[in-house]
């Protein structure tokens, strides 16, 4: 799938492009791990690093700091001495002093010989006690010190956390692709090998990627049918048809799986917030113009056949559909021409187009659905029982029958003549009491 960009080029984008003709472009993930285990973290960075899908994989246990040693390897004090070009006494003592700090005191009665200390502890301990003037060095020596402390620090700043442990990993592979996905599997694989399940988190743009591929299947399903669902019924007690709102709806269905279609062919992205905003909006528009088509041919099928229904119908509703259709299509052309982000542009062509192929099909298709349809339609209208109105009539009323209402007071008797005045029929008795307080009321 290709990147998803606009027909304009911003200058940004343009920048973008020559960065990434000149360096290439990286897919980078960012692995997230508990922190404090570095000797896993070294041994799955050196895993990972084997696989050919990986170009670069970075961690705090495999950054050099000097002298071939990881700023995480393990150093007793005698190597340490060696490497800050200390007295193995004075490393001896630094490394009782750190063993208390971490109430680790088994180390100081077992003998401190062999206790081991990341470099990057090490150092940072040294330099906080030179800051506290428990250890004295030479001015040159504290400059150095204090050079490798604030590099350490960044590191560690960049690289863990209080409680998890971040590795970069750069992959030749692209943003979003079966191979990539299938590799993301892969680092889990591995990772779960030393951590916690429920401990590792991996993320990038490939694994949002990986998200929403998972995801919209459900969620497209979802919406597309909760879409359709409400929008037959409320076809259906517009038209009093259940067969009408089918036709209707398999119309505008279609102009959105053509429209959506187009992608697959010009292999050609489509962000999934897009999709689901044009698809909505294709049926709720464009349903319109199926409406305005629709309408007419019922209210002409009453008169005339429906052939000559359906030739009307197009005829009277033609004007309105290719108006509103034609202002809908350039619009959303318009913003996919001139726009410079993919994502707007993208959105604004395949709204346009998806409007096109609306009309087309309103045009050219509804019409025949309607002409074949047309007894479809009929066994399945129904009618809705309409509630009576409330009957209120003043001046001169021919009465034959029996009356039960007001005339300058109750009446309740059969009537035959004509009665002049008010005349408000009451149809229980609870009318008449409301009305008898009603009229006290007024009096008062």
């Amino acid at each position: 799938m290709s990147e998803i960009r606009g027909r304009s080029i911003s200058d940004t984008q343009k920048a973008e492009d020559r960065i990434t003709a000149h360096f290439g472009k990286q897919n980078m993930l960012a692995l997230i791990v508990p922190s404090g285990d570095y000797d896993s973290e070294k041994k799955l960075l050196s895993f990972l690093q084997i696989y050919p899908e990986v170009e670069l994989a970075v961690g705090l246990s495999n950054i050099e700091a000097m002298s071939g040693y990881n700023l995480t390897d393990g150093l007793t004090p005698r190597q340490f001495a060696e490497l800050a070009d200390l007295d193995y006494e004075i490393a001896q003592i630094l490394y009782s002093a750190y063993a208390v700090n971490e109430e680790n005191y088994s180390k100081v009665i077992s003998g401190i010989g062999q206790f081991k200390v990341p470099l990057i502890d090490m150092y940072q301990f040294l330099y906080q006690e030179v800051v506290l003037g428990y250890v004295s060095l030479d001015e040159e020596v504290v400059k150095e010190l204090r050079e490798y402390n604030d590099q350490m620090t960044t590191a560690r700043m960049q690289m863990e956390g209080e409680h998890y442990s971040r590795m970069l990993l750069y992959l030749d592979l692209p943003d979003e692709s079966p191979e990539t996905f299938e590799f993301i599997g892969t680092i889990y694989r591995e990772a779960h090998k030393y951590y916690p399940r429920d401990s590792v988190f991996l993320i990038g743009e490939s694994t949002n990627a990986l998200d929403l591929s998972t995801t919209f299947d459900n969620d497209n399903l979802i919406i597309s049918i909760l879409s359709v669902v409400f929008v037959i019924i409320i076809l259906t007690f517009t038209f009093q048809s259940a067969g009408l709102p089918i036709l209707l709806i398999s119309v505008i269905q279609a102009s959105i799986w053509i429209n959506f279609s187009w992608p697959y062919v010009s292999n050609q992205g489509v962000y999934f917030l897009g999709y689901l905003l044009v698809s909505s909006i294709q049926m709720g528009a464009n349903i319109d113009y199926a409406i305005i088509i629709s309408s007419r041919f019922l209210d002409l099928r009453k008169d005339m056949p429906k052939k000559e229904a359906v030739i009307e119908a197009l005829n009277q509703g033609f004007p309105t559909v290719i108006t509103s259709g034609s202002i809908l299509a350039v619009a959303g052309i318009l913003i996919g021409f001139f726009s410079t982000d993919g994502a707007t542009s993208v959105l604004g062509t395949y709204l346009g187009q998806g409007t096109i192929i609306s009309v087309f099909l309103v045009i050219f298709v509804l019409p025949q659905l309607l002409y074949l349809g047309d007894g479809i339609i009929e066994r399945t209208s129904f009618k809705l029982k309409k509630m009576e109105p409330f009957i209120r009539e003043k001046g001169k009323v021919q009465v034959q029958g029996r009356l039960h209402g007001y005339v300058n007071g109750e009446i309740d008797a059969m009537v035959d003549g004509t009665i002049t005045g008010d005349i408000k029929p009451i149809k229980n008795k609870e009318d008449a009491m409301d009305d008898e307080q009603s009229e006290e009321g007024g009096q008062d």
